[in-house]
């Protein structure tokens, strides 16, 4: 799962052209923080650079490199690396709440990040300990931005074994119509299947590269920064040490299977919620900064206000939405700590240890849509006809939550915690559980 120096990714957020570019970028990010409640400061500080021109760059619709550079620059690409490797060596909760907080800026870079997260940790779901050590070490150096072209709805790519130069090599070939990443990634995690065999293999490989072709066509109403489009994969070729947790055994090579390998769906999961709520975050608070200061009060009701922050129902709607938020934060932060619990002794999880995790990720996910798709929507009641003008842009927040949210249909979510409550019924691993 290494990439050989011949092989070693090439630095494309730093190296590409910055056609986007948040308005303020911040010049010196200066030492990085000691503490999870700083990196999560840190994180709502580079949410407030891209909020400020969130809505143009949304529109102009331009790979994101200048937005993950600053990512790189403000050190939350390293966040989950070793601090040993120069990394922060935070938790998952760490991340999952910076997630939140740069979403609420930038839901686009918010995914892009969320998903950067979980392919950087692919490695230590799949590899082996020479694995972990080896992509940890170079992603930390390197300051690697993890992509993925891993869509299950689409066929896996076909992997086949060919004769190379040091050996044999896994060369993958095939097409996926989504991947995350895209153009602004350093490296790319690649899943296909032995041609001819059901076994499944995981590697990360360079982007940049003429076997990995982008489409480029994602054209969609939400989450348009997030090169999330199709991906064309003829012949990119690695060494079966970079097929990540085989091992060499008996002339041959084998994967060596856990139940943690399977944690790496729940963990998307839970990144999708706080995705949604750190969008709904944005959205409140945008939605709010426009009522106190440009909403009018409604000059014909029965008890006439000076100001649209003073009227019941603004009070009201606002009160609903923001409970409603924090109940959905709440049960994220519950799935998180059983998150916690796994990580702790990833290599003897049980069965019923994930499951109980997923479930609760299931419940947290399809709570967060729900809170987030009502905050998009009621936003608008308490700014007034005014604030759907497009120069303010309160659609970019609907719009995203209702794109990504389509990412899987959320009444199996439903129906998952419903199992579980009618039946003790846990969720069994599949690509969406």
């Amino acid at each position: 799962m290494s990439l050989s120096p011949q092989h070693a990714a090439p630095s494309a957020a730093s190296a590409a052209p910055a056609p986007s570019a948040p308005s303020a970028v911040a010049a010196d990010w200066g030492p990085p923080p000691t503490t999870s409640a700083g990196w999560v400061e840190r994180a709502h500080a580079g949410a407030t650079q891209l909020a400020v021109d969130a809505v143009e760059r949304d529109r102009a619709g331009a790979a994101p490199y200048a937005e993950v550079r600053l990512l790189k620059e403000s050190g939350l690409v390293t966040l989950l690396a070793p601090a040993v490797h120069g990394g922060a060596g935070e938790t998952w909760t760490t991340a999952l709440r910076v997630v939140r907080a740069v979403s609420a800026g930038d839901g686009s870079i918010g995914q892009l990040l969320g998903y950067h997260y979980l392919w950087a940790w692919a490695a230590r779901l799949v590899g082996t300990p020479e694995q972990v050590a080896a992509v940890e070490q170079a992603a930390a150096e390197q300051q690697w931005f993890f992509g993925g072209a891993v869509n299950p709805r689409d066929d896996d790519l076909v992997i086949t074994v060919e004769q190379g130069v040091d050996g044999e090599e896994l060369v993958f070939r095939g097409h996926k119509s989504f991947s995350t990443g895209g153009r602004v990634s350093d490296v790319t995690v690649l899943e296909g299947v032995i041609a001819g065999t059901d076994k499944h293999v995981f590697a990360i490989v360079p982007t940049d590269q003429p076997a990995i072709r982008f489409d480029g066509d994602w054209d969609n109403l939400g989450q348009r920064l997030t090169e999330s489009g199709g991906v064309e994969v003829d012949g990119v070729r690695v060494g079966w040490e970079s097929a990540a947790g085989y091992v060499a055994r008996d002339g041959g090579w084998e994967f060596q299977p856990r139940v943690y390998n399977t944690l790496n769906v729940p963990i998307i999961q839970l990144v999708f919620t706080n995705l949604y709520l750190g969008i709904a975050q944005g959205a409140l608070r945008t939605a709010a900064t426009y009522t106190r200061g440009t909403t009018r009060a409604w000059p014909y009701a029965a008890d006439v206000k000076e100001r649209a922050d003073d009227e019941f129902h603004v009070q009201e709607t606002y009160g609903d939405l923001t409970a409603k938020l924090w109940a959905a934060e709440a049960l994220a932060e519950r799935a998180a700590d059983l998150l916690e619990q796994i990580n702790a002794h990833a290599d003897d999880v049980t069965e019923a240890e994930r499951g109980e995790a997923a479930v609760v990720i299931a419940a947290s996910k399809q709570v967060a849509i729900d809170a987030g798709l009502e905050i998009g929507t009621k936003v608008y009641e308490v700014t007034g006809a005014r604030a759907s003008a497009n120069a303010v842009g309160l659609d970019i927040f609907w719009r995203n939550i209702r794109t990504h949210s389509l990412h899987d249909p959320v009444a199996h979510k439903r129906a998952e915690v419903g199992r579980y409550a009618l039946r003790d019924e846990l969720p069994l691993p599949t690509w969406y559980t």
